[in-house]
């Protein structure tokens, strides 16, 4: 039922703002299919890799003047 009013609204449109009516419709659409895939999507569960990776404490020192400057675009 609803189906047949939209086709009988869009009947009603000239010609020439058709295209603005179907890239309506169409872009809709595609975002409701974006929309499934998204929820059906699995957010990992966090620490699946606990106790697999060691992090050295020269981690956490400052970094030499010479790496800091390339960083920094100064060579």
């Amino acid at each position: 039922m609803l189906q047949e009013q939209l086709i009988e609204e869009i009947k009603q449109i000239p010609n020439e703002k058709l295209a603005e009516i179907y890239d309506l419709i169409h872009y809709f659409r595609l975002g409701l299919t974006q929309e499934n895939q998204i929820k059906t999507i699995h957010q990992r569960p966090i620490g699946l890799a606990k106790g697999q990776v060691e992090v050295p404490a020269s981690f956490f020192e400052p970094l030499p003047d010479d790496v800091l400057d390339a960083f920094e675009g100064r060579q």
